[in-house]
């Protein structure tokens, strides 16, 4: 059974550089093996819906919830808890992002969406299902994260989804599975080594994404403009409408890569945690991704992931996140 995937809504198109992206999916559609397309979009929420609990008043980030011993064997999920409920209707709707290349990208010689986010969805795939495959792949803007789970149009989303305060008010993460760090992407020979070069100059970030409370908050007068996604802030750098592009790490190392004309320069402008992101009120999916996660440190499936996606393309390869937990 191979990834089937849809859109939540037109895609931001992907820079010059990037891959190829093979068609676009009509919102709600459903790309099944043999091309064809079944009568009906399958909703992720396939339980009674649950009442979230009122979230607390944020103050702080607050951390995940412990796993509650070894892992059901795939396939033999709890009756009547999330996990059974996706087993049931045979895959996994994950929230992901086809742009991001070595994070989350679409392959152009097979057409499918790889990257170190993918990955970890395979791998909750083939905990819950048995069959790593067994995902439906929903395309993501950034913007649109955060809505996707709470309206209930995907499962989980894992898109380079930063754990902050604000966010858990509508969302519930998994422990952290990433540390990142938010730098900027210049032309070669531009002469910007630190954001302090780029004062009252025009920088480019995603919208809807930390990054850009980062940079309106630094005293630099910069002129902060948001697109839909990373790509699109890279058209308007090669084509001279701003000066520098703003996100984190991971991201600008595939930017880079393709883009021999670019490159990476200053220090963190602010750290990160990438998680992923789930409905409140489903505490027993919550625990078992972190139970999968667990495994994936202990087994270094983790650490092998960022390698193979990183090495060479930053200086550092980021680093698999401790687990904490509130409970």
């Amino acid at each position: 059974m191979t990834g089937h995937e849809t859109r939540s809504r037109p895609s931001s198109r992907l820079p010059l550089i990037a891959l190829a992206v093979a068609g676009v999916l009509a919102l709600g559609s459903l790309l099944l093996p043999d091309g064809g397309t079944p009568a009906a979009f399958p909703a992720a929420a396939t339980q009674a819906p649950v009442a979230a609990p009122t979230p607390p008043a944020c103050s702080e980030v607050r951390e995940s919830l412990r796993p509650t011993g070894p892992l059901p064997a795939p396939g033999a999920m709890p009756p009547g808890s999330t996990m059974a409920a996706i087993a049931a209707r045979g895959r996994l709707i994950a929230g992901v992002d086809q742009g991001k290349y070595r994070v989350g990208y679409r392959n152009p010689i097979t057409g499918q969406i790889e990257g170190s986010d993918i990955d970890i969805v395979h791998r909750i795939a083939a905990a819950i299902l048995g069959d790593q495959n067994a995902v439906q792949f929903v395309v993501l803007d950034i913007a649109d994260r955060a809505s996707a789970v709470r309206d209930g149009r995907v499962d989980m989303v894992v898109n380079s989804f930063t754990v902050t305060c604000d966010r858990q008010k509508s969302v519930e993460f998994s422990s952290a599975y990433m540390t990142v760090s938010q730098r900027m992407l210049v032309p070669v020979d531009s002469g910007v080594h630190e954001v302090e070069d780029l004062a009252g100059q025009r920088v480019c970030t995603s919208e809807g994404s930390t990054t850009e409370d980062v940079l309106r908050a630094l005293p630099l007068g910069l002129q902060v403009s948001t697109r839909a996604g990373i790509p699109d802030c890279v058209l308007d750098l090669q084509h001279g409408r701003v000066e520098a592009v703003s996100s984190d790490d991971v991201i600008l190392a595939g930017l880079a890569a393709q883009d021999p004309q670019t490159e990476i320069v200053g220090r963190a402008l602010d750290n990160s945690r990438y998680a992923v992101g789930m409905q409140l009120g489903q505490p027993d999916l919550v625990r078992f991704v972190n139970g999968v996660l667990e495994q994936a440190r202990a087994d270094g499936s983790l650490a092998a992931s960022n390698q193979k996606w990183f090495t060479g393309h930053l200086d550092t390869v980021p680093p698999v996140a401790p687990a904490v937990y509130r409970d």
